[in-house]
């Protein structure tokens, strides 16, 4: 069973030779496949920053990050990340985008397209192959983002403010959407995101974190989008009154930060 663990991790930014910006500091967690982990903070937390150095972007000013006991120093396969901007090639068809890491892979075209399909229709889209990229809507260019990350059976899917520039309703839809992929694809998941209900609701555990630098104030576990999975309508879930209570405790947390830092 794969383990991503960040063991004390801090990240400076330098300032021209002037004394460096601390974004992260001292941050220690495990990520394993059972898990679907969401990140919650204000502006200046760092959690985009967090994000970056467990998929290997950036490297950490201190501290370790490794996978299966092995240290992460880049980027590759096994932590595959989704970006708020779809980033798909608009000269290919969502087939053709969903196939490219396969292609370099040197999978033959038959089958790439095949599992291109089959990945297409895990996220709704089994009609959508042929299709040009700008043909599609955002949740649908979203979904096809998804589908590429899924195409080289990561361990890890890391997201960062996935659903971000969707409308509320194909917001709410796309929730509902990660959490069967989740389930699926048996890959970890760490997701940014700024919205408080959203995190309670795909998060089997919650961290928040505080801004100006970014650490670790809670992590908490919660069940609500295994209730979903189980068979509960998203709409009973969010409307329990064991969901809004732990709605506004995570508020509240944030809200504290902030006021501590304006004090």
């Amino acid at each position: 069973m794969s383990t991503l663990h960040l063991d004390h991790v801090s990240l400076v930014y330098d300032q021209r030779g002037q004394a460096g910006h601390l974004v992260l500091d001292g941050i220690s967690r495990e990520l394993g496949p059972d898990d679907f982990v969401t990140i919650v903070g204000r502006s200046g937390s760092g959690k985009t920053s967090l994000l970056n150095i467990a998929a290997g972007f950036v490297a950490p000013t201190r501290g370790r990050v490794s996978l299966d006991g092995q240290p992460v120093k880049g980027p590759g396969a096994d932590r595959a990340v989704v970006f708020q901007d779809d980033a798909l090639f608009p000269w290919l068809s969502a087939r053709e985008n969903v196939a490219f890491a396969l292609k370099l892979q040197g999978i033959s075209k038959a089958e790439r397209a095949a599992r291109a399909d089959g990945l297409l229709e895990a996220v709704g889209l089994a009609r959508a192959g042929n299709k040009a990229i700008w043909q599609l809507s955002g949740g649908m260019r979203q979904r096809v983002g998804i589908a590429r990350a899924l195409a080289a059976d990561p361990r890890f899917l890391l997201m960062d403010e996935p659903l971000g520039a969707l409308d509320a309703m194909t917001r709410e839809r796309m929730q509902e959407l990660l959490l069967d992929v989740w389930r699926k694809s048996g890959a970890g998941v760490l997701l940014i995101t700024h919205g408080i209900e959203e995190a309670l609701f795909l998060g089997s555990r919650v961290v928040v974190l505080s801004a100006n630098p970014g650490r670790v104030v809670a992590d908490l576990s919660f069940d609500f989008g295994r209730r979903f999975l189980a068979g509960e309508a998203a709409r009973s879930v969010k409307s329990d009154p064991q969901f809004i209570a732990a709605r506004e405790h995570l508020r509240d947390l944030i809200d504290e930060e902030q006021q501590d830092i304006a004090a």
